[in-house]
């Protein structure tokens, strides 16, 4: 395996998935012509026998991976999150999640990572759908670290999991070695008053950031890391809003259905509070990189600060 370490998750999943399939022969990766999106390429040479090419065949590349799995095999289903959210929904409600196969869907370069490419290849409605499927857990990991813990615990975790990642480098919000994804956990990064910030994904250190801006103009902010939106953990989201004025979330999703859906269907029930949802617009959005549609749509610092600012006031 290359010794070349990239900061993206994409890179912490493949490094990781090779090193547990090197010692676990049950582990398997399937993929849709997109060992090079994915990064599988050294896991391909390396472990020919756990590794299996469709070409660009998303449903039948996701019933191999169901079969494979009803035969015994921890399979990890890999490719564009745009492709297995949506041409492959069908066969992983039914073929996975109503089968309870043990397989791992990976979808690769989520929300916004191939901007340039234009709505055709952005995934900003993938949470709001595999949430709404039984049995079938979400996991979004922040950064390299959480990625390769979260995937070291996938590759014990029995039944159907969708685990999106991102594709560029991100910026680390955990440190090697330190606990940074227990399955069905959130976590209190910080804690403040005034404020609380709920966010997951590359989107997380966008919140920290707006959560520094605000508190150097004396508004206190807590910030909860939800690296797995399903199954929620309430108690802890629950307890971190609990006194709070505004909760805010900020995600790489639409507004509709994803991380703040499934908050504010928590706190709706549980705990009402005023609520901004920080998303993309229900909207087919422009061509542009990731980090020109993070800005364009206000989802950096400067501009999640003001608007809890405005809400504040």
């Amino acid at each position: 395996m290359s010794s070349t370490k990239e900061p993206s998750a994409r890179h912490a999943f493949t490094q990781t998935i090779t090193d547990l399939a090197s010692k676990h022969p049950e582990i398997y990766t399937v993929t849709s012509d997109a060992r090079g999106s994915v990064t599988l390429t050294d896991f391909a040479e390396l472990l020919p026998d756990q590794f299996v090419e469709v070409g660009i065949a998303e449903q039948n590349a996701t019933g191999i991976a169901a079969g494979l799995a009803l035969s015994g095999k921890s399979v990890f289903l890999c490719g564009p999150a745009s492709f297995y959210s949506a041409r492959s929904v069908e066969q992983v409600k039914n073929d996975i999640a109503y089968a309870g196969a043990n397989v791992k869907v990976i979808g690769v370069s989520g929300g916004v990572s191939y901007g340039a490419l234009g709505s055709t290849h952005h995934s900003l409605h993938d949470i709001a759908l595999y949430r709404a499927i039984p049995g079938l857990a979400v996991i979004v990991p922040a950064d390299y670290a959480q990625t390769v813990a979260a995937t070291e615990y996938l590759s014990q975790h029995e039944g159907p999991v969708y685990m999106r990642l991102g594709r560029g480098p991100v910026p680390d919000v955990y440190k090697p070695g330190h606990e940074s994804f227990v399955f069905g956990k959130a976590h209190v990064l910080r804690h403040g008053s005034d404020c609380t910030f709920i966010s997951a994904g590359e989107a997380l250190h966008h919140a920290i950031q707006a959560a520094g801006v605000l508190e150097d103009g004396g508004v206190s902010c807590t910030v909860v890391d939800v690296p797995t939106i399903k199954p929620l953990d309430q108690n802890t989201i629950l307890e971190a809003t609990s006194g709070s004025r505004l909760v805010v979330t900020v995600e790489e999703h639409s507004i509709y259905g994803g991380l703040g859906g499934a908050v504010s269907e928590l706190l709706g029930r549980r705990n009402p509070l005023p609520m901004r949802i920080i998303g993309f617009p229900d909207e087919f959005l422009p061509a542009g990189s990731s980090q020109e549609l993070f800005e364009h749509f206000g989802i950096e610092k400067q501009a999640i600060a003001a608007q809890v600012m405005e809400a504040l006031q």
